[in-house]
C-alpha cells in the first residue's frame, strides 16, 4: 500500500499558493466559456494566464496527455481533450479541469458551466453534483474514515435518481499529481484509513444521469464516456485536513468557510 503523505507546514503554504491559482485560472477562464466558442480556445487561454502566473500546467504531456486542461462535455465524464472542432452550443454542459503546479506544488480543481438554455434533467444533474462534492468535504475531518466521503455521496446520488462513477476517483496531490490516498466516490460506511491532520486530496464526484459505467475512447485513449452516452457532471475541490475539520484549499469565494 503506497504511504499517505502527511504534509509539513512549509509543504502546506507551497500547496495552498498553487491551489489558489488553479481556482483563479478557473474563475478567470469563466467568461471565455460562451457558444460558438470552440473548447481548444479555452484550453489555449487556461494555458497562457498559467505560465503568466508562473506556474505549468500539469496536465500537459502527462503520460502523453495533449492538452493544458481537461474540458469534458455533455456525456464525457473525464479527461475530454480540447480540440478545434469541439463547438459550443446552446444546450451543452462541460466540466473544466484544472491542475497547476506552482514551485514544484500541485492544486486541482473542476467546475461544470452550462451553455444558453439547458435541460431540467442537465439542470438536475449539476446540482446533484456541487451537492455531492458539499456532501463529501463535510465529512472531511480527522478520525473519520475516508470511505465515510463516498458512502454519503454515494447515498445522496441514489437518492436523487443519479448514478456515482466508480471506476475513476479523487486523490492525494500537492508533491505530486496523484497521490495516496484513492477517495472513492461510492464506498462502504466507515471504510478505509481514517483522516489525519495535514493529508491533502481531492474530492471530485463524478455523477451520471443514466447508468455509473463509462468507456475509454479507444482512438485518443483517454477521453472516458458514460456507457450509455447519457449526461455526466462533476465539481472538485483541493483540500487539506486540519486539528478541527478541513480547509478547502482551492475555495477563493469563502463558501465553505
Amino acid at each position: 500500500m503506497t504511504k499517505i503523505i502527511i504534509k509539513t507546514p512549509e509543504q502546506i503554504e507551497g500547496i495552498r499558493k498553487s491551489a489558489v491559482l488553479a481556482a483563479q485560472t478557473l474563475k478567470f477562464i469563466a467568461e471565455f466559456v460562451t457558444e460558438g466558442v470552440h473548447t481548444a480556445f479555452l484550453n489555449d487561454k487556461i494555458e497562457e494566464f498559467i505560465r503568466d502566473h508562473g506556474a505549468i500546467p500539469a496536465p500537459l504531456n502527462y503520460n502523453g496527455f495533449p492538452k493544458a486542461s481537461c474540458i469534458s462535455l455533455n456525456e464525457v465524464v473525464c479527461h475530454g481533450i480540447p480540440s478545434p472542432k469541439e463547438v459550443l452550443k446552446n444546450g451543452d454542459i462541460l466540466n473544466i479541469d484544472i491542475t497547476t503546479i506552482l514551485n514544484g506544488f500541485y492544486g486541482d480543481t473542476s467546475r461544470m458551466f452550462a451553455i444558453g438554455e439547458i435541460s431540467e434533467a442537465a439542470s438536475h444533474l449539476i446540482k446533484v453534483a456541487q451537492k455531492c462534492l458539499d456532501i463529501g468535504i463535510e465529512q472531511s475531518f480527522p478520525t473519520n474514515f475516508i470511505g465515510n466521503i463516498g458512502f454519503e455521496i454515494g447515498k445522496y446520488a441514489r437518492d436523487n435518481e443519479c448514478s456515482v462513477v466508480y471506476e475513476y476517483c479523487g486523490h492525494g496531490v500537492g508533491i505530486a499529481f496523484h497521490e495516496a490516498p484513492e477517495i472513492s466516490h461510492i464506498a462502504e460506511k466507515n471504510s478505509g484509513a481514517k483522516m489525519k491532520e495535514g493529508m491533502v486530496f481531492t474530492i471530485e464526484p463524478m455523477i451520471n444521469l443514466g447508468k455509473a459505467r463509462t468507456k475509454l475512447d479507444k482512438k485518443d485513449g483517454w477521453t472516458v464516456r458514460t456507457i450509455d452516452n447519457k449526461l455526466s457532471a462533476q465539481f472538485e475541490h483541493t483540500l487539506l485536513i486540519t486539528g478541527k475539520g478541513c480547509e478547502v484549499l482551492t475555495d477563493l469565494d469563502g463558501y465553505y468557510s
